[in-house]
This record gives C-alpha cells, sequence and structure tokens, in this order.
C-alpha cells in the first residue's frame, strides 16, 4: 500500500479546518500563494525544484484509517472534523512555474484555488518540499556555473536524512549535476547513478596495488580509482602500472587541491596516461570550484554543500492566503494581506510575468495584481502553467519523465539571465521585481 503523506504536516493545519467547519467558512472559495521574501544573502537567482515531488505527494495525500485513528486518540480535532479529513481528496487547481524555472523575491511561483479547508491543509506540505529542494537546486546551479562546463556529481547522502538525500540527488540534477551516488534517486527519479570505491576498500587489502586490481578485475581499466589513501605519488605509479594507460580516472579527496591536481596531471602525463581524468571530491562548493578553474581538474564530486544548499538549507519560501469570495452573496473576489513589520504580503491574485529586451535576455520579474485568471496585456514570458485541474495532476510533470523534462527548462531559463547572474560573489538580485 503506498504510504499516506496526510501527516507530513503540522497541527495547526488540522486545527484551523477544524474551526472553520465550526465556523462554516470551510467551504468558501481562496487563492494562496507560495513565493520568497528574499533570497539567501548575496545570492542573485533562485532556481524552483520540488514541483514532481510536490505532486505525487498530493496524490498520496490521504486521511486512512491509521491516520485517523492516531488523530482521534490523541484528540487533535472534533469527531466531525475527523468524517471530514476521512473523505479529503483535493478538488481544486493549482498553477505554478514550470520546475526547473529561476525564480525571485515577491513573485508567486505557485498559485492554489481550492476551497479554505482544501488549500490550507496543503501549507505545510508545499513549503517543507519547496523550501528544501529549491535550496539544492539553487546551490546546485551555482556550482554548476562555476564548474564551467565540466561535469559534476552529487554525493552527499551520508549528510542528509535518508529521504532529503534523495531529494537533494534530484534537485541537484535538475539544477545541472550529471549524476549522484544514490541508488534510490536512480530508480524512483531517473537520475543516473555512479560510484566506485571509497578509502575501506584500499584498506581491506593487504597492499594498495592489491586493492587496484581487485576494483580493475571487477570494473575493468576505465574505473576510476581512488588515488589519496596513502601517498598520492606513488599511487598514481601503482595506478597506471595496473591499469595501464587507459585508466579511466583517479579520485582526490584531500589536500591542497590546485597544487596536488597539477602534479598529478603531470605525473599521469609523464606516464602515458594522457587520456586519464582527475576528479576531485574535497569539500567542495561553488567557491572552491571557482577557484579551480585553471586547474586541470575533469570533474567534480559535491556531498555537503549541496545537500545543504550551501549555507543557506531552506530558501525563505512562504504560502499566503491573498483572496477569497465575499460573504456579501455577490462572489466578488477580496484580496487580503498580511501587515506584519518585515513579513507584509501582497494581497490579490497574481499573474507573474518575465519581461525579455529584443536579444531574449531578461530584464525583470513584472507581477501583475489581476481580478480573475486572465492573463495580463503584457509582451513577457509567462511563468505559470497548468500543474492540477479540478484535483487531476497533469501526468507530464512526475517521475523520472517529468525530471528530465525539468531539467531542460532549468538549462532553458538560466540562458535567459543576464551573464553578471553567474558570478558567485555576493550580490542583489539579479532581476527586479515589479508590481503592477
Amino acid at each position: 500500500m503506498t504510504e499516506s503523506s496526510a501527516l507530513l504536516t503540522d497541527r495547526y493545519e488540522l486545527t484551523m479546518i477544524d474551526a472553520a467547519l465550526l465556523k462554516g467558512t470551510h467551504d468558501r472559495e481562496c487563492v494562496f500563494e507560495a513565493f520568497t521574501r528574499r533570497l539567501p544573502a548575496g545570492r542573485r537567482y533562485g532556481v524552483l525544484a520540488g514541483t514532481g515531488r510536490l505532486l505525487e505527494l498530493l496524490q498520496e495525500f490521504r486521511f486512512r484509517d491509521e491516520e485517523l485513528d492516531y488523530l482521534r486518540d490523541n484528540s487533535v480535532v472534533r469527531s466531525e472534523t475527523l468524517d471530514w479529513l476521512a473523505g479529503y481528496r483535493f478538488s481544486g487547481t493549482i498553477s505554478g512555474y514550470r520546475e526547473g524555472e529561476v525564480f525571485f523575491p515577491g513573485s508567486p511561483f505557485l498559485v492554489v484555488d481550492a476551497p479554505f479547508a482544501e488549500g490550507v491543509v496543503l501549507e505545510t506540505l508545499i513549503l517543507s518540499v519547496f523550501n528544501y529542494d529549491s535550496a539544492v537546486a539553487s546551490a546546485a546551479a551555482r556550482m554548476v556555473s562555476a564548474a564551467g562546463g565540466r561535469p559534476l556529481a552529487e554525493m552527499g547522502s551520508r549528510r542528509a536524512n535518508e529521504r532529503s538525500a534523495v531529494a537533494a540527488a534530484r534537485a541537484a540534477y535538475i539544477a545541472g549535476f550529471g549524476a549522484t551516488s544514490n541508488l534510490e534517486a536512480g530508480r524512483t527519479w531517473g537520475v543516473p547513478t555512479m560510484g566506485t570505491a571509497a578509502h575501506a576498500f584500499t584498506l581491506l587489502h593487504d597492499s594498495e596495488e592489491d586493492a587496484f586490481r581487485a576494483q580493475v578485475d571487477a570494473l575493468g581499466p576505465g574505473t576510476t580509482l581512488l588515488v589519496d589513501t596513502y601517498d598520492v605519488d606513488q599511487a598514481i605509479e601503482t595506478a597506471v602500472k595496473v591499469a595501464g594507460p587507459e585508466l579511466g580516472a583517479v579520485r582526490l579527496d584531500s589536500g591542497d587541491l590546485p597544487k596536488l591536481v597539477r602534479r598529478v596531471r603531470d605525473k599521469l602525463d609523464g606516464l602515458g596516461a594522457t587520456k586519464t581524468r582527475i576528479t576531485v571530491t574535497n569539500d567542495l562548493d561553488e567557491f572552491t570550484i571557482a577557484a579551480l578553474a585553471a586547474s586541470p581538474v575533469d570533474s567534480y564530486g559535491v556531498g555537503t554543500s549541496v545537500v545543504t544548499g550551501s549555507g543557506s538549507p531552506a530558501s525563505g519560501m512562504v504560502y499566503k492566503l491573498v483572496a477569497h469570495r465575499s460573504a456579501d452573496g455577490t462572489g466578488d473576489w477580496v484580496p487580503v494581506a498580511k501587515k506584519s513589520d518585515g513579513k507584509a504580503s501582497v494581497g490579490g491574485r497574481k499573474h507573474p510575468v518575465r519581461r525579455l529586451d529584443d536579444r531574449g535576455v531578461a530584464v525583470a520579474e513584472v507581477v501583475h495584481i489581476v481580478e480573475s485568471g486572465d492573463r495580463p496585456d503584457d509582451t513577457g514570458r509567462d511563468l505559470l502553467v497548468p500543474l492540477v485541474t479540478d484535483g487531476e495532476v497533469h501526468p507530464e510533470h512526475l517521475g523520472a519523465e517529468g525530471t528530465r523534462r525539468a531539467r531542460e527548462h532549468r538549462e532553458l531559463a538560466m540562458r535567459e539571465l543576464p551573464e553578471q547572474a553567474f558570478r558567485v560573489s555576493r550580490g542583489d538580485p539579479v532581476l527586479p521585481t515589479i508590481f503592477a
């Protein structure tokens, strides 16, 4: 049986429904929007990830007997509310950015049209998925830019919990990483997997040569040998001796990388292994990758930094009610907004577009406040696409195919950004957000 996602939420989502049912406001038509108030300090753009995961979790958002029994046993809500939850099926409509889109502060990347109770209960799930996945994708995209076309692999599963590890691998792949070490991400989302051996494999054997021979016998001379367990120079000689000049790659996981990489390249070339690649995996982030731009590195493996958002493990995203139908019988939409200091929101349904110049370069994020879902009179590129219509998820966003589509769209969206977006130095958002 598929695991329910219904309790991946906060208690107050259900107590709000409980009170709204008692008051009779639970079925008032509402518009909710998700957006980020600000980018992490110094970041110039964000990359949206998590849409495909959220939509699959939405399909599993069911209060079965097990969930209802827990809520009843712990007196979370009234029995009448339990009856309502038992029949919960999201029947509303969701539009949003394509997964892989770049985002900027204030612009709604997700718009939920639904009765209050149906929409509010999704808040925690929406934010937990997008805040984490987008943090990883945003950091990963900066690393991809810093790598300048050299491939990167995600290998941070041991630095995240078991669920986050899979989500992080998927998000990094959408952002441009070429592979992951995580097998579940390969099975579930179609992310290419990679990996050969760790230091433990070398330490297991009586000698480094024995370890290398065992690995080459199993995986062939095109494998990647880890050469910094003991002495790097000696390991390079042993590796070429065992695998021959057709050795696929060597991996460095420690040391002063700019100096070490140059020395290893010279050593390999001197031994005739001129096509053997060098991959480095030593606590890398976008800054260390950028610092290696002039070094003869062929590929990178990134762990801790990518799965923790390179210092920004969340994306500052919030989910707000921005409009609801009036209670006076006219059916008019009433914009609502929060006025708290530092956390004010903008009321009313919105339609975001990205304006481009005549060269196709993005110049502004324009957020139109509209009365209905009609497209505003703007020449910019529409950012919202249908994700869920009358409770039915659009299947093109799901699974491995949806992940592939998101990766492709991220590449297209990044091409629109002005050149200064790709600097890893601190800076303001590269596009202004304009409310029209």
